[in-house]
């Protein structure tokens, strides 16, 4: 999880998003004018509503800037049996998988568009990321699928075979 900023002709606003490693699927985003701990819960919650979180099932992993180590933040991680991950200081290495969605978003939509308002915005990264990045973005790294292609392939993998204990490298079946 992360947040970044993006411009409109009213100011910047503030992106947060929660990205599923397995599928690198967006499970959770909200923006707003305030990179706070409220910005960075409404991902969390987003994220909680949209998967299926058992306790200890799921690890979140983020920096350790203040909107992440907030109590409010980290009382919501316990109330769900969520493991906390942090990266090292100042290192932006050791959350290179929000870092290259945000490189990919600002490269394929961002640099691309100039809005007047945080309302435009805020509505070209609703198609992007629910109507493009997830439904029909492939990615090399998940066998030239997309993240919810990805899923599907998995979980019908998975019903083929429910004593299979692994998951798949490639659902298609292609190396």
């Amino acid at each position: 999880a992360d947040a970044t900023r993006i411009p409109t002709s009213e100011g910047v606003f503030w992106l947060a998003a929660v990205r599923d490693a397995f599928s690198n699927r967006i499970v959770g985003w909200r923006c707003s004018d305030r990179c706070d701990t409220d910005l960075v819960l409404g991902a969390l919650e987003y994220a909680i509503f949209s998967r299926d979180v058992r306790d200890g099932q799921l690890i979140h992993h983020s920096d350790r800037g203040s909107t992440y180590t907030a109590i409010r933040f980290t009382n919501r991680w316990a109330d769900n049996g969520i493991l906390p991950s942090m990266g090292s200081v100042g290192d932006s290495y050791d959350n290179a998988l929000m870092e290259n969605f945000f490189s990919t978003l600002k490269i394929e939509l961002v640099y691309r568009n100039s809005w007047r308002t945080r309302d435009e915005a805020e509505n070209a990264i609703f198609n992007y990321i629910d109507g493009w990045y997830n439904t029909q973005r492939i990615q090399k790294d998940l066998g030239r699928l997309s993240p919810d292609e990805y899923e599907t392939a998995w979980h019908a993998s998975q019903e083929a075979e429910p004593a299979a204990a692994t998951i798949p490298t490639s659902p298609t079946g292609v190396s």
